[in-house]
């Protein structure tokens, strides 16, 4: 006789159900990204009718969905890579260094989460405004690099790292800034790839700032071209090439997800656990 089939666990159940559900929208958007633009304007079903590639092949024919991206790529890029630098090099100093004010300055630091990113708009607006560097990257990339989050993970991750290493270190007469770099930031790359991920991600996803920054057509990030294209041109260029729009803009978020996941978990476990 064959064995008998287990019931599946309520949990898995319900945790399937919610993930389903967590999936229709991207599905219909999906869904309507394939359909053509004359048929979505009597109907938006979740099961196309009709597919068509033409909204996926008029994407980089007929607007500016490329530079908006190639912005949005440069902005992503530079600011992650500039919030590893920062964020493991003082994340190293407070959970290291013994510098007179540590704990005070720590604090001051960890203040700064709980301060909204809208009360910060406008000093960020009248301080690129008075060196004239508005609609350019480093307005885009400035204000966003000195996140509290990456030094709060960092000096967690850091004093989970046992003292004996570094020590170890010392006795091969290794200076402070080589044990930095040869020996702690190796042991690090879970969190720096969490780091990395979370910063690319907030980066990409930014809205706020790039609405008060980029002024000028041609400095959209992708999150403010897809505004724009939502708000003016929608009816002329049809909800499908729309929709065509947003997968594609989707697409390097779901995939550094899907390749990084383990690195995520592992990260904010010994971040957290630290």
């Amino acid at each position: 006789m064959g064995k008998k089939l287990r019931p599946v666990p309520v949990e898995v159940i319900a945790i399937t159900l919610v993930a389903v559900l967590w999936m229709l929208p991207m599905l219909w958007i999906t869904a309507l990204s394939l359909q053509p633009n004359r048929a979505l304007l009597r109907a938006t079903p979740l099961i196309p009718t009709q597919v068509t590639g033409e909204n996926y092949a008029r994407l980089f024919a007929v607007s500016e969905v490329p530079r908006w991206l190639l912005n949005s790529a440069i902005v992503a890029l530079a600011i992650t890579l500039l919030t590893l630098i920062l964020s493991s090099l003082a994340g190293y100093a407070f959970a290291r260094i013994a510098f007179p004010g540590r704990k005070a300055v720590f604090a001051l630091v960890m203040a700064g989460m709980m301060i909204p990113e809208q009360a910060l708009l406008l000093p960020w607006h009248e301080m690129f405004a008075s060196t004239h560097l508005h609609n350019t990257h480093a307005a885009l990339v400035l204000p966003r690099i000195s996140g509290a989050f990456g030094v709060f993970l960092m000096t967690q991750f850091f004093k989970g790292i046992p003292r004996e290493i570094e020590e170890a270190a010392e006795l091969d007469n290794a200076g402070r800034f080589r044990t930095f770099i040869t020996i702690m930031l190796p042991l690090a790359r879970p969190a720096l790839t969490t780091l990395g991920i979370f910063t690319f991600l907030g980066a990409w996803n930014d809205f706020f700032w790039p609405m008060v920054s980029a002024t000028r057509t041609e400095m959209y990030t992708i999150t403010i071209g897809l505004a724009s294209l939502q708000g003016n041109f929608a009816q002329s260029e049809g909800l499908g090439f729309l929709m065509a729009t947003v997968i594609f803009a989707s697409l390097p978020v779901i995939v550094l997800y899907v390749i990084f996941q383990r690195h995520i978990v592992r990260g904010v476990a010994g971040g957290l656990g630290a």
